[in-house]
């Protein structure tokens, strides 16, 4: 990466992380919150995801979200080798999502390697789940709460553990359901 290029990364991280601060210390209200988040990546959020806060980020601007996503509450993305989101993705408080890992060589330490994120249509990411850099969540997939995913989840599959491991085969209907239950539970929680 040439100086000027890193020069303009520099710029977008501190106004970010200005922005970020800004977001995590103020008190919003949910049209606020998408404004800010859509400063934060570059591009509009839709009115129909929704984003608990604190939220973080690194950089920022490699966060690409879909409609009806739900992201819980200290949810961190290391986005500077690309996180994108699909429609209806729910994440869980306090997951991970990881797209930067630095080299194993103790000469190249400090030297960046970038591998994007997918999470695939109708995911559902686990509180305190880790995904890794280069790591694709398939449609209708279920990332257990506290897995640490290391390789591509299939769709329609439920992962857990560290390294998570497929646990569950499932279909499209069993996914559909638990995720209807749970929208079911949390509208108690919501406050009008």
């Amino acid at each position: 990466m040439n100086a000027e290029n890193q020069e303009i990364m520099q710029q977008i991280i501190s106004q970010n992380q200005r922005l970020l601060q800004n977001l995590n210390t103020q008190r919003h209200c949910s049209c606020e919150v998408q404004q800010l988040v859509s400063e934060i990546i570059g591009d509009p959020v839709a009115d129909t995801t929704e984003i608990r806060l604190p939220f973080y980020s690194d950089y920022g601007r490699n966060i690409k979200l879909g409609e009806r996503v739900f992201i819980n509450a200290n949810v961190m993305m290391v986005d500077l080798g690309g996180i994108t989101i699909e429609d209806d993705v729910l994440i869980g408080s306090g997951a991970y999502l990881i797209s930067v890992n630095h080299q194993l060589d103790p000469h190249h330490r400090k030297e960046l390697e970038l591998k994007p994120v997918l999470i695939k249509k109708n995911a559902w990411i686990g509180a305190k789940a880790t995904i890794l850099p280069g790591v694709t969540v398939g449609e209708n997939a279920v990332v257990a709460a506290g897995a640490v995913v290391t390789k591509d989840v299939p769709a329609n599959t439920v992962v857990a553990g560290m390294p998570a491991k497929v646990i569950k085969k499932s279909t499209k209907k069993d996914v559909m359901l638990e995720i209807s239950r749970l929208i079911f539970l949390n509208s108690f929680f919501i406050a009008p």
